[in-house]
């Protein structure tokens, strides 16, 4: 029987993001094209040559621990968000965050790669990673070998579009992302848009209509709920 094995491992950098809490983080990656973040390289990895190269490549791969869930315990089966909440999944069949080993992987869109002083930085756009997430590593995507054009998708063979509502904003809530976006040149509308139409609420509350939330973007308080046939935007709140 093979021995079991622990590994020591360094944290490259950390992530700088628009989500600051877990709920209203989009389930994968690149479905909320609006989010965006800064992964920041730390000592003794902040050096802009260690990024040489990495210019020429549009996505990269990202694998980094899930630090919001590590003291919660590990779940051998699994209810997918995508299939309602009604089945189970062993976890090694999901994605999950509830995992033996809270290490997740996301393939996401650079921008610039810049120096602030002694801090390097990389702009992430359409990002699932919550505030202060600890990166393990980063390699760049290569799609001749990373884009597998026959694989199958198992119960989420395709996007959810089907499952997706629309969004409206009250009178309140679109003057306030109007206000926002000529002070902070943000494009906040398109992203609570985005986000709240994945339809960010658990299973055992996805039945439940005129049900006040809230999902933590930046320094805003984003309140919403489901009606019937479509979801609202009521007012953002300043944290």
């Amino acid at each position: 029987m093979p021995s079991q094995h622990s590994f020591t491992l360094n944290t490259i950098g950390i992530i700088h993001s628009c989500y600051k809490e877990k709920f209203g983080i989009p389930r994968q990656p690149g479905l909320v094209t609006e989010a965006t973040a800064r992964l920041e390289l730390i000592p003794p990895y902040n050096r802009l040559d260690t990024l040489d190269g990495l210019d020429g490549f549009s996505h990269i791969w990202i694998q980094f621990i899930f630090h919001g869930c590590i003291n919660e315990s590990w779940k051998a089966k699994i209810r997918p968000p995508r299939l309602g909440g009604k089945a189970k999944m062993g976890v090694f069949a999901t994605r999950a965050t509830h995992r033996p080993n809270p290490i997740g992987l996301s393939a996401v869109k650079i921008g610039r790669i810049y120096q602030e002083g002694q801090r390097i930085f990389i702009d992430l756009y359409g990002a699932d990673l919550l505030d202060g997430t600890p990166v393990l590593d980063i390699k760049p995507y290569l799609p001749y070998a990373d884009s597998i054009s026959n694989a199958k998708g198992g119960f989420a063979p395709a996007a959810a579009e089907a499952q997706k509502r629309p969004v409206v904003f009250s009178e309140e809530a679109k003057a306030q992302c109007e206000r926002y976006e000529n002070l902070h040149n943000k494009k906040i509308t398109t992203l609570i848009k985005q986000i709240i139409e994945q339809d960010p609420r658990p299973s055992y509350l996805s039945t439940q209509i005129d049900r006040e939330h809230g999902i933590q973007l930046w320094d805003l308080n984003i309140k919403w709920c489901a009606r019937n046939d479509h979801f609202e935007v009521l007012r953002i709140e300043h944290e």
